[in-house]
């Protein structure tokens, strides 16, 4: 099963059990699928939904934030609630250890030494390591990698 078929399914169950928050956060989801296909006019694959989740649940932490600072506790528990059904979507993410030495092995493949080859390694690894692993913490493994 597709994850888009799987999306589909979830958000039917959430019809059925009339769970409403859920429903509203999947909703979401296919909609901004379906934006995203109509404004490239193409068909999304795996890898592009992956994608559109991280980007969403970005987007949530960075409301989760901002609510937070404003003292709005209650719009950050429905945004932390979005998150927590958007995540469900994710592949099983690497660790913080398993991401230091997959950056480890894209420094010595490219031979980058020095912060100057943080470009060029961020972007092998932003290839490699899609989808697989928040891209913050890939970031601040080049940076380790790369000073040390």
């Amino acid at each position: 099963m597709s994850l888009k078929d799987q999306i589909t399914n979830d958000m039917k169950a959430a019809m059925r059990a009339k769970e409403a928050d859920k429903l509203t956060a999947i909703r979401m989801l296919l909609a901004a699928c379906k934006q995203k296909e109509v404004d490239e006019r193409i068909v999304l694959d795996e890898a592009a939904i992956v994608a559109l989740v991280d980007k969403l649940i970005k987007q949530r932490k960075d409301s989760v934030a901002a609510y937070t600072q404003a003292g709005r506790d209650d719009l950050a528990t429905k945004e932390s609630a979005e998150i927590s059904v958007l995540q469900a979507y994710l592949p099983a993410r690497l660790s913080a250890d398993d991401i230091l030495v997959e950056v480890r092995a894209i420094v010595a493949e490219l031979g980058a030494a020095g912060p100057g080859d943080i470009g060029k390694v961020m972007g092998a690894a932003k290839t490699r390591l899609a989808g697989k692993a928040e891209m913050a913490q890939v970031s601040a493994a080049v940076k380790a990698a790369l000073a040390g």
